[in-house]
């Protein structure tokens, strides 16, 4: 396998959890710790191209289908290029997004099947799934206020979703928690930056300082 820790970051829109995985990350680099922060869509060029299709605020009429391979495209590329080499090499691998957000988004609340959806994804990743999964969890109708008043400019296609869709996606999220409790780790993420901040660094800390030779 890996001598790397393989952690990743979900949540709804407006979550702040890319805010405050950036402010956890330079702490732990300051700490000692390997850390490379990457995201999911993204985080390798080829899957940085695959990434501006999927969220282009242009492209409403994507089929649901065709998001969901997008984004196991983007999965398998940004895996190869980014992620196996960093956990061969024993860092920590840090990444907004991984496989949890596709049965969610795409699954859950676009309502193709979770199955189906894993299906795609389990040949995307092979066997590769994060060591511990930091969720943080906000009510929609917050979020997407956040969403408004900070980045009104840099709106995405999910941005523009219903109400009842980022209803829908955290109900999948709250779903997985209680399914995989010693994977994912939830964070209330209604609460001002610096303590979610703080508690995403303790839970963090807690893992690797068990985990991390």
């Amino acid at each position: 396998m890996t001598n790397g820790i393989f952690i990743t970051v979900e949540g709804p829109e407006g979550a702040g959890k890319t805010t405050i995985i950036n402010m956890v990350a330079e702490e732990l680099r300051n700490d000692g710790y390997p850390i490379i922060l990457t995201r999911e869509p993204g985080g390798s060029p080829i899957a940085e191209k695959i990434r501006q299709i999927i969220l282009d605020k242009e492209h409403t009429e994507m089929d649901s289908r065709t998001e969901a391979l997008l984004y196991a495209a983007a999965r398998r590329q940004h895996l190869v290029e980014r992620i196996k080499p960093a956990l061969n090499n024993g860092q920590v691998v840090l990444c907004d997004r991984f496989i949890d957000a596709s049965i969610v988004y795409q699954g859950f609340a676009r309502k193709i099947g979770i199955e189906e959806v894993l299906m795609i994804n389990r040949f995307a990743i092979e066997s590769v799934m994060p060591n511990l999964t930091l969720y943080f969890d906000i009510e929609p109708e917050i979020g997407l206020e956040r969403i408004r008043n900070h980045r009104q400019d840099q709106l995405n296609r999910l941005d523009l979703e219903t109400l009842e869709f980022h209803k829908m996606v955290r109900e999948g999220y709250l779903q997985l928690l209680n399914k995989f409790p010693d994977r994912i780790k939830k964070i209330n993420a209604n609460q001002p930056i610096q303590s979610v901040k703080e508690e995403a660094k303790h839970l963090l800390l807690d893992y690797l300082k068990s985990n991390h030779k």
